[in-house]
C-alpha cells in the first residue's frame, strides 16, 4: 500500500488504469460538433474530441456489468519503454496548460485539467466530457503539457491516451479576492488504481478514499482495481455539483460509479457505487479509506525522528447503528492487524486527525492541517462490519491503514452489489458527538511514581475532553469504566486535568497481560447511570 502525493506532487506510488469503452452505438461526429456544449472555447480552449456516443449512468451500470461477465483484460499502456524513463523527477516537469482545461472558458464551472502517465502510474486513463446526453473522448495531445523540447514524454504516440488522472479546479467564481484558479491548488483529484482525494476546510490534503478495498481469497495479496475511464458533466449553476463518473475494472469485479462533487468548507462528495463480480470475492470492503499512521503521543520509539508526532491521521471513529460513539486510537502494530466491528445500519465512520496543534508536529508539511474523513451511509447498508486494517511501517511515505465496510453476505460470482454514501473531507466529524470526545493516548511503564516499577505491567492514560465533562463540579467522584479481552487491571482512577482547558478528563489504569497475543481494551467515563464520553477501544500488543 503506498502513499498518495498532494495534487500538486510530480509523483505517486502503483496507479494502474484502463480502458477503451463505449456506451451505445457511436453518433455520427457531424452531429456532436455541431453542439453547443462542445464548441470551440466552451468545453475547452482547444481541446481535440473523438466522435460522439450516447452517455448515462444506467448506461454506465450496464457496461460495467457486461464487462464482469468476460474475462479481465490489462489496460492499454502507452510506449513502456518510454514511460519508464519518465521518472519523478521527469515527472514533475510535465505540466498540463492551465489554458486547455476542460470547462476552462465556462463561467460556474469546475475546471478540469489532466495528469500524464509516468513510472509510478503506467496505464492509461481515457477521458471523456458530456453534455445533453452524449459523451466524446478528450483525446490526448503532448501540446496540452508544458515540456522541454527534449523531453522523453514527445516520444510517445497520441495512441493509446497517455492522461494518467485528472485535477478539479476550483470554480472560477470562487476566486474572488483569492487570486487566479490556474494558479490556486486543486481541491480534488483522481489518480492512481482507484484512489482520489480532496481537500479538508483547512485547504490541505492527506489522507485517500478508494472505489474498493479487495482481498480476494484469505491469506492472498490485496488487489488493486482501476478507475479506467472517467467522464465529466459540469457544474449547470453556480453553487452546484460538478459530476464525475468513474468505470472501475479489475481481475475480480467492474464498477460503475457517480460523483457529486460539492466544494464546501472543505469537500463534499456524493457518491453511489455499483459493482458486479468477476469471481468470488468473500472480503469486498466497500467506501474504502486509507491513510498514514507512523507514530504519535500513544507510543514513539526512542530516537526514531526529531518530530513528536508523524500521521496524517490518529484515530477511527464510528457512530454505530444502535448510537454508541466509538474512538479508536491508530496503531503501527509490528506485524499485520485486522479489527473487525461487526454492526447493523451505521450511522458513519471516519479516519479522522484530531490533534490540531502545530507544536504536536513541529513539521512544515503541516499534519495539523490534513483533512478528516467521514463515511455517512445513505439509505439501508444492512449487517457487515467495519474493517480496520493496520500495517507495519518504518516511515511516513507508506500508506499503513485502510477502513471500510464489508456487508455480512460473501459475494459470489456473478453478483451485483449497489451502495450508496456521503463523503466528507472536513476538519472534524460533519456530526459530532455531544459525549466527552478522545484527545490523547499515553502509554507508559506501569506501577506507582517513586516505588519499583513491576515488570510486565502497562500503564494507560487516557485523556477526554468537552461534552457533559465541562459540567462536573469540583470533589465530583467520576468512574472508568474498564473491559479487557484478557489480564488484570490495578491503579485505576480518573481526575481531572490541571489545566486552563473545562471539561478536560483523564482516566488512569494499570494493564498486566502476559505474553504476545494482542489484547482488546474498552473504556468510557461515568458519573452514576449517566454516560460521560464516548467509548475508547484499543488494541493493546504487549511486547516481546
Amino acid at each position: 500500500m503506498s502513499r498518495r502525493p498532494s495534487p500538486d506532487a510530480s509523483s505517486v506510488s502503483l496507479l494502474d488504469r484502463r480502458a477503451l469503452l463505449q456506451i451505445g452505438l457511436a453518433a455520427q461526429a457531424a452531429i456532436a460538433l455541431g453542439t453547443p456544449a462542445f464548441a470551440q472555447g466552451a468545453a475547452g480552449d482547444d481541446l481535440k474530441f473523438g466522435p460522439a456516443e450516447p452517455f448515462s449512468y444506467d448506461g454506465l451500470k450496464a457496461l460495467a456489468k457486461a464487462k464482469a461477465s468476460k474475462p479481465y483484460a490489462e489496460p492499454p499502456r502507452p510506449n513502456p519503454d518510454i514511460v519508464r524513463k519518465i521518472d519523478y523527477d521527469a515527472h514533475g516537469k510535465l505540466k498540463f496548460n492551465p489554458e486547455h482545461a476542460l470547462y476552462g472558458k465556462s463561467p460556474g464551472a469546475y475546471p478540469i485539467t489532466f495528469m500524464h502517465v509516468g513510472q509510478f502510474f503506467p496505464k492509461t486513463v481515457r477521458m471523456h466530457a458530456v453534455a445533453e446526453g452524449k459523451s466524446r473522448e478528450i483525446l490526448y495531445d503532448p501540446a496540452y503539457f508544458d515540456m522541454p523540447a527534449d523531453h522523453v514524454a514527445k516520444g510517445l504516440p497520441p495512441q493509446p491516451s497517455a492522461y494518467a488522472g485528472l485535477w478539479v479546479r476550483e470554480a472560477k467564481d470562487q476566486v474572488t479576492d483569492k487570486g487566479d484558479w490556474k494558479t490556486r491548488e486543486p481541491f480534488a483529484t483522481f489518480l492512481g488504481a482507484s484512489y482520489f482525494r480532496a481537500i479538508g476546510g483547512k485547504g490541505q490534503v492527506g489522507m485517500s478514499a478508494r472505489g474498493v478495498a479487495l482481498f480476494p481469497q484469505p491469506g492472498a495479496a490485496e488487489e488493486f482495481p482501476d478507475f479506467t475511464a472517467f467522464w465529466f458533466e459540469p457544474a449547470k449553476t453556480d453553487g452546484d455539483p460538478v459530476t464525475v463518473y468513474a468505470l472501475l475494472d479489475g481481475p475480480s469485479l467492474a464498477g460503475a460509479y457517480r460523483f457529486l462533487i460539492h466544494r464546501t468548507a472543505g469537500t463534499l462528495m456524493e457518491i453511489e457505487a455499483t459493482v458486479t463480480m468477476r469471481q468470488d470475492v468473500p472480503r469486498l470492503g466497500l467506501a474504502a479509506l486509507t491513510s498514514m499512521y507512523w507514530f504519535s503521543e500513544a507510543q514513539k520509539p526512542s530516537l526514531i525522528d526529531w518530530r513528536p508526532e508523524v500521521h496524517d491521521s490518529d484515530g477511527l471513529a464510528m457512530w454505530t447503528g444502535a448510537g454508541e460513539r466509538i474512538w479508536r486510537p491508530l496503531n503501527n502494530p509490528p506485524r499485520i492487524m485486522t479489527s473487525s466491528f461487526t454492526d447493523e445500519r451505521p450511522r458513519g465512520f471516519g479516519l479522522l486527525q484530531r490533534d490540531r496543534v502545530f507544536d504536536h508536529y513541529q513539521d512544515g508539511v503541516k499534519y495539523q492541517d490534513r483533512p478528516s474523513t467521514w463515511i455517512e451511509p445513505v439509505g439501508d447498508w444492512g449487517k457487515g462490519v467495519v474493517q480496520l486494517v493496520e500495517l507495519p511501517t518504518d516511515d511516513e511515505i507508506h500508506d499503513n491503514v485502510v477502513a471500510y465496510w464489508i456487508p455480512s453476505e460473501p459475494t459470489k460470482a456473478g453478483d451485483t452489489v449497489a451502495l450508496a454514501y456521503k463523503l466528507h473531507w472536513l476538519d472534524e466529524e460533519p456530526y459530532p458527538t455531544p459525549l466527552g470526545r478522545v484527545v490523547a493516548t499515553r502509554l507508559g511503564r506501569g506501577g506507582q511514581p517513586g516505588l519499583p516499577r513491576p515488570p510486565g505491567v502497562r500503564k494507560f492514560m487516557i485523556e477526554f475532553l468537552g461534552g457533559p465533562l465541562t459540567d462536573i463540579p469540583y470533589g465530583q467522584t467520576v468512574e472508568p469504566v474498564l473491559w479487557a479481552s484478557r489480564g488484570t487491571f490495578s491503579y485505576v482512577f480518573a481526575e481531572a486535568v490541571p489545566s486552563d482547558v473545562p471539561g478536560h478528563w483523564r482516566a488512569q489504569f494499570d494493564l498486566t497481560a502476559e505474553g504476545t497475543e494482542p489484547v482488546e481494551m474498552r473504556c468510557y467515563m461515568k458519573v452514576g447511570d449517566r454516560v460521560l464520553t464516548e467509548t475508547w477501544l484499543y488494541q493493546y500488543i504487549p511486547p516481546a
